[in-house]
């Protein structure tokens, strides 16, 4: 890469995962990291390396067990410290006391520091140079799945860009004329999202970069991500984005700069080219805290009514129900739960559900055709107004003026988030319903609903007729429009030997021409049931707790999976919580998927 260019000796090293280690994670918790596979090429670790330049016949392994046994274990044993993964000394429990102490200076200095932030004036245009949630400072820049990895807050892949506020950007000349309803952004013929470029200039220096117009972004203030633009020991393929660093001086990450109109229009990748809800409160529920505190469950978390003979019944009602019920309470019954007050929009679950399942990646023409392949997204929504409960106010006031419909023209002003707006972000997958109108349409039984509550696919039997993707309200399934796998056309992590390793041996590669989507990990699950079985036991209580990649990789606790016939198991009161409800309620599908609904604090104290 650029930095070994730029040596005379370079020390091949392995990765971490071919690698020993130790760490102290805070005073008297320590844990062992130890090689998941030998190393694959001929390198040697760094630790080694200065054993054998300081005269040392130790190998790093043999150095780390000698310490461990003298130092730390106090005569455990260091085998059963590497299999536990965690050892806690005796004087760990003096260091709580500390601990909350500093916690507590650490609160009081933040405060400190956000009133000097907001008091805060620059003279010029102040750029912010920042690492993004999925890329970091570029370290893993030759990562097809971070690169295609979508930005939580912007929802495009494969590029950095400068974020601008929409008055700044028209007073710029860096706003494109609205396009559609779409007023903040531009959507070209062919459904992808386009941008103007503009120049930075910092001392002497210019950078043109493709410029995105971003609700929430304080007046005279733009950003720009770090870790693009590297050419040097990446496929061409992976070369995206302009280094940011030309203009990252004195180690400081805000610049004051000078920005002007470049010629040019850039074609972006985006993931989500819809801003708000659109006053529509059931996609996303949510209520004060004061609400939550004061008012029945039944006022804020309201289950929608269908009507039968004229009468309205309650959508959850059997009533209700097209199709006879599976008989749900024999064996296992897998649920997942997704609390929205937990969720980040981080993203690790897509990126392990990627690892996991074998995902694709399908580059960035692919992903501007809408072609992507995740098979888990995070939807990202803005308010129109300043709450998301003044859009739903201003919803009835529209919908009040012109009947039920209301006005196109005043519907689309929903669209335009707002100059400040509050954010939401939901994660969807196949929702796995009970009663699927995915599995009714399918003309060869490829999609079926199993025994334990998945909505389960039999790639080799699907013929490609995209009848369940149409049928899904959801629009979750995928379709294989090429094969991804040992195609030079989409050269990415799979063409190759060493790009192969990434790939899960327990699930199928799938080909060209067949539909896939969320499988609810019934690999792992299935594992869990076979070994338990060969042990000739039931499977244990919460053994199935982290059978799903997404939640096995939440580190907010967002995503809890299980299994519902577990009794007291964490998904089973999930489920059965008052804040529980389900998307698209109305529809009738009865998804296994549960919702938890959004509290928000707005009093401010």
């Amino acid at each position: 890469d650029e930095t070994a260019l730029a040596c005379q000796y370079i020390a091949a090293a392995p990765y971490y995962l071919e690698s020993w280690g130790d760490v102290e994670m805070k005073k008297g918790h320590y844990s062992l990291t130890q090689p998941t596979i030998r190393p694959l090429f001929n390198t040697c670790q760094f630790q080694d390396a200065l054993l054998n330049w300081s005269g040392s016949d130790k190998n790093f392994y043999n150095y780390i067990k000698e310490h461990w046994n003298t130092s730390i274990l106090n005569g455990k044993n260091f085998n059963k410290a590497v299999e536990d993964g965690v050892f806690e000394s005796k004087h760990s429990e003096t260091v709580k006391t500390q601990t909350v102490a500093t916690s507590a200076k650490a609160v009081a200095d933040l405060a400190a520091m956000a009133k000097r932030l907001a008091t805060a004036r620059s003279n010029g245009i102040e750029l912010t140079l920042y690492p993004t949630t999925g890329m970091g400072d570029g370290q893993q820049f030759s990562n097809p799945w971070l690169q295609e990895f979508p930005d939580p807050i912007t929802r495009i892949t494969w590029d950095n860009y400068l974020t601008v506020s929409e008055q700044d950007a028209k007073k710029w000349d860096l706003y494109l004329a609205e396009s559609s309803f779409f007023v903040t952004r531009r959507n070209s013929a062919d459904g992808g999202l386009n941008g103007k470029y503009a120049t930075v200039t910092l001392n002497g220096k210019s950078l043109t970069v493709p410029v995105i117009v971003q609700p929430g972004q304080a007046k005279g203030s733009v950003g720009l991500a770090l870790g693009y633009g590297k050419k040097a020991g990446v496929k061409k393929v992976l070369q995206t984005g302009v280094n940011a660093y030309s203009l990252y001086q004195d180690f400081n990450n805000v610049q004051t700069v000078d920005i002007s109109p470049a010629k040019g229009i850039h074609k972006f990748a985006a993931l989500q080219l819809q801003n708000t809800l659109m006053g529509r409160g059931d996609i996303v529920k949510e209520t004060t805290l004061e609400i939550f505190n004061t008012k029945n469950h039944k006022f804020w978390n309201e289950v929608p009514e269908v009507s039968k003979d004229h009468e309205m019944i309650p959508a959850t009602s059997p009533e209700a129900d097209l199709w006879d019920s599976f008989e749900r309470s024999v064996g296992h019954h897998f649920n997942l739960s997704i609390d929205l007050n937990a969720c980040t929009g981080c993203g690790a679950c897509v990126i392990a559900c990627h690892a996991e399942n074998n995902v694709p990646v399908v580059g960035k023409e692919e992903i501007r055709k809408s072609r992507d392949m995740h098979w888990l997204r995070i939807d990202r929504y803005y308010s129109s107004e300043d709450t998301f409960a003044e859009d739903d106010k201003f919803k009835d006031e529209l919908s009040g003026l012109t009947g039920k419909t209301g006005s196109l023209s005043g519907f689309a002003q929903l669209e335009n988030p707002a100059e400040n707006p509050q954010v939401v972000f939901q994660p969807i997958m196949c929702q796995h319903c009970n009663h699927a109108p995915c599995e009714t349409v399918c003309p060869v039984a490829a999609t079926s609903h199993g025994r334990q509550g998945q909505n389960q696919m039999a790639y080799n039997r699907c013929v490609g007729t995209r009848y369940c993707a149409n049928n899904c309200p959801y629009k979750v399934r995928r379709f294989n429009w090429f094969l991804y796998a040992e195609n030079d056309e989409f050269d990415y992590n799979m063409n190759n030997d060493l790009g192969r390793m990434v790939i899960n041996p327990d699930v199928v590669v799938r080909s060209r021409g067949v539909m896939e989507k969320c499988s609810f990990c019934i690999q792992s699950t299935q594992a869990i049931i076979l070994k338990a079985k060969r042990e000739g036991r039931p499977v244990a209580a919460g053994e199935f707790n982290d059978a799903c990649a997404c939640s096995a990789a939440c580190s907010s606790g967002a995503m809890r999976f299980g299994d519902i016939n577990e009794e007291n198991s964490p998904i089973a009161e999930l489920v059965k919580d008052d804040r529980a409800y389900h998307l698209l309620e109305h529809v009738g599908t009865k998804p296994n998927v549960v919702y938890q609904v959004k509290v928000r604090n707005t009093k401010e104290s």
